[in-house]
């Protein structure tokens, strides 16, 4: 009894052990569950983009109608209202910066795993296998490249937004025409990158869905092949 009760208890173990997956398949699951919160952050970056293209318009439409009216306190109003728009465009711009960035670094340290399992697989004599994962390393390589470029833009926009916030803000109160003139183009070019911008999260969200669709065909991959 005591003999049978020891094979049991080895086994066990042996048994969990099995019925864990393989690191391959736990990383092609982490990447997974990233590409879903990128995608949800991207829906929530288009909805902030289109409610910043709409509050721009007005604030433009709003300018307009202060300078036609000829009255200080509306243009001292116009100016508040921008400057607030602004400052919550730096804070919002901010945080894109610092999540671009991580997007990055974790796209670089796919491209770092895909490299180790390419190693691993010529290392056991497995041809079908390393080409595979020489695939999956094209695809991974030219995701981190796109997110080093959105990081990039992300933080070229967050350096004029806040170029932008300066310049206003020297500005602001004041009514002679050389003021007006260049606060309006300001606020054009606010509309401007807006613009852009939602052009720019359309672009990105494709790239991620894209991202999540190889990921799935790798966890495929990785599970046919017995990982």
């Amino acid at each position: 009894m005591r003999r049978l009760a020891l094979v049991l208890a080895l086994a066990v173990p042996a048994t969990v052990a099995s019925a864990q997956p393989r690191p391959e398949v736990r990383q092609d699951r982490r990447e997974l569950r990233q590409d879903n919160r990128e995608i949800r952050q991207d829906n929530r970056a288009m909805r902030d983009d289109i409610r910043d293209a709409r509050r721009y318009s007005m604030l433009l439409s709003i300018f307009d109608q202060a300078v036609a009216s000829r009255q200080p306190p509306a243009m001292m109003d116009v100016d508040r209202r921008v400057m607030a728009a602004i400052e919550g465009e730096v804070r919002e711009s901010n945080r894109e910066v610092m999540q671009k960035g991580a997007e990055a670094a974790r796209s670089q340290n796919e491209v770092r795993a895909e490299r180790r399992e390419v190693v691993r697989d010529n290392m056991r004599g497995q041809p079908f296998r390393a080409a595979d994962d020489r695939r999956d390393l094209r695809d991974d390589r030219r995701d981190a490249r796109d997110d080093r470029q959105d990081a990039r833009r992300e933080m070229g926009e967050n350096n004029r937004i806040r170029l932008i916030q300066q310049e206003y803000g020297s500005l602001a109160n004041r009514l002679d025409p050389p003021a007006v003139n260049r606060k309006r183009a300001l606020i054009v070019e606010l509309n401007i990158m807006a613009s852009r911008e939602i052009r720019e999260n359309m672009k990105e969200k494709r790239e991620d869905v894209r991202e999540k669709r190889e990921d799935r065909r790798e966890l495929r991959e990785d599970r046919r092949q017995g990982y």
